[in-house]
């Protein structure tokens, strides 16, 4: 319930704009016009990080980690405005068409949050995202289904690890649910499997998800985010 009285709140009250923080401005689905503007300009385009992680699937994002992209991703995962997964879902939709390839029947697995962070954020912002991803995706006349196989387990704070420490806890971040991997794979015949992620910096959680499934026998296809960190002048 508290999850669904965010996302009345944030219909209801008048807000800051999600992109620019800018207050009194008319907003539309969360953003002023300026900014509803610049978030309707991206496109989604391949990124890889470098180096690659060992089993990285192709990824596609919407666009850089900064600006508006950023701003309004921290204003729906850190600030409670959940109204945004609307919004965020359908530009998320449009990630996932070309990580796709074109239309084709796809199965979707979104990455799984920790409790400790679907505690903190007031339900799983994720989940959120790939229910409004897999309507916009079915209403444009897609065969979309949504599949939870992994469940996340508590981890070290990322901001305290380097690179190879990144790698490690990611490997260990995730455990297959055996009693869902049947119906999962069921599912996943005669479709492709994209991930969805919020962001991808080093690519190291979206490998091992990767990896999990692949051993489970669901080959992943690809992955969508939403938005890519700029790293030493280069999206990854």
């Amino acid at each position: 319930m508290a999850g669904v009285w965010a996302e009345l709140t944030d219909l209801l009250l008048p807000a800051e704009c999600a992109g620019c923080r800018g207050e009194r401005l008319p907003l539309r689905r969360g953003a002023c016009p300026a900014c509803a503007a610049l978030l309707g300009a991206l496109r989604p385009r391949a990124v890889r990080p470098t180096p690659a992680p060992p089993g990285l699937p192709d990824c596609v994002a919407l666009g850089s980690y900064q600006g508006v992209l950023r701003e309004s991703l921290l204003a729906y995962k850190e600030r409670g405005r959940h109204g945004l997964a609307r919004p965020l879902g359908r530009l998320l939709a449009e990630v996932v068409a070309e990580a796709a390839g074109g239309r084709r029947a796809v199965l979707l697995v979104p990455v799984p949050s920790t409790a400790r962070a679907v505690r903190a954020r007031h339900g799983d912002h994720l989940r959120r995202l790939a229910r409004h991803c897999a309507g916009r995706l079915r209403d444009a006349g897609w065969p979309v289904a949504v599949a939870h196989p992994l469940r996340a387990v508590p981890r070290p704070d990322s901001a305290t690890l380097d690179s190879a420490g990144r790698a490690a806890a990611a490997r260990d971040a995730f455990r297959l649910r055996p009693g869902r991997l049947a119906p999962v794979r069921r599912l996943a015949a005669g479709r492709v499997v994209v991930l969805l992620d919020d962001i991808v910096t080093t690519g190291v959680t979206l490998a091992a998800v990767s990896r999990h499934l692949a051993g489970a026998g669901i080959p992943v296809h690809g992955a969508a985010v939403l938005a890519a960190t700029v790293r030493r002048g280069r999206a990854d």
